[in-house]
């Protein structure tokens, strides 16, 4: 698993990223909080930099990849942050953190209420098909920017290329494929046993702006992930004028939100 550290001071961050992405995903909010806290990002096994994988890894071999990682790294406490389906991987890890988790941002998540997830029974064979042509499309590079086109406007030229040399080629579509793969199988499981509610303080920020022709299941993702924060025993719900990539859309906003958790408790 590889692993990035930054930032200096005594409090300490973990990131968790979205499906389909690395560390470079953090890159518009590391700076932010670099002379705040020490900061960890990685890559998801068989993701960019970190080693391949053969098997199939579920939700849960992602979350107790993500508690080892915290073990072999953090010396104590820290804030989770986690983006879109790292949500889920945050959630179950959260269950076996315990007081070592100081407070939790979900990021634009996808709770496993939402409607979306009604028909996923067909939907990732759906993605998968053309996961696969992707894939076999992006061995040409005029073809993989296109692909990653849509990042473009909203990181860096450092990090675009970051993103477009790991996650997409051949090897990181395959990687999505299989993360894709994991959250179909995790859904029924969240379902009909939810993992355990964070007890520590929880942000959950959902973005406001829809892509086009979503606004209505925009809407209704928002509306869960309302209720998600407000089943929860420490809990805020906030939308952000954002899409998607909050942290590329809304970094300084995260930052704040992130300060907030690692105050002294009176």
């Amino acid at each position: 698993m590889y692993v990035e550290e930054s930032g200096q001071g005594p409090d300490w961050v973990i990131f968790e990223a979205g499906g389909g992405c690395g560390r470079t995903c953090w890159d518009p909010l590391l700076p932010q909080l670099a002379g705040t806290a020490r900061l960890v990002a990685y890559d998801r096994a068989g993701r960019a930099l970190s080693g391949g994988t053969t098997e199939q890894l579920g939700i849960d071999d992602l979350a107790a990849d993500l508690v080892a990682m915290t073990e072999a790294v953090v010396p104590g406490e820290f804030v989770l942050v986690a983006h879109s389906m790292g949500g889920l991987v945050a959630r179950r890890a959260a269950e076996r953190l315990g007081s070592r988790l100081r407070g939790l941002v979900l990021v634009d998540p996808t709770p496993e209420t939402s409607p979306v997830y009604d028909t996923w029974d067909r939907t990732p064979r759906k993605i998968d098909r053309a996961l696969a042509v992707t894939q076999a499309l992006s061995r040409c590079r005029p073809l993989a920017r296109l692909f990653g086109g849509n990042v473009r406007p909203l990181f860096s030229a450092d990090t675009y290329q970051a993103m477009l040399a790991e996650n997409f080629t051949p090897a990181g579509i395959f990687q999505t494929r299989k993360e894709m793969q994991a959250v179909a199988a995790a859904i029924p499981q969240f379902r009909a046993q939810p993992p355990q509610l964070p007890k520590c303080p929880t942000f959950v920020l959902s973005a406001a702006r829809a892509a086009k022709g979503r606004e209505r299941q925009n809407a209704s993702m928002n509306e869960h992930q309302r209720r998600y924060a407000d089943s929860l025993p420490d809990g805020c719900y906030e939308q952000v004028d954002s899409a998607h990539f909050i942290q590329a859309g809304q970094p300084q906003l995260i930052a704040t939100r992130i300060k907030q958790l690692l105050q002294p408790t009176t």
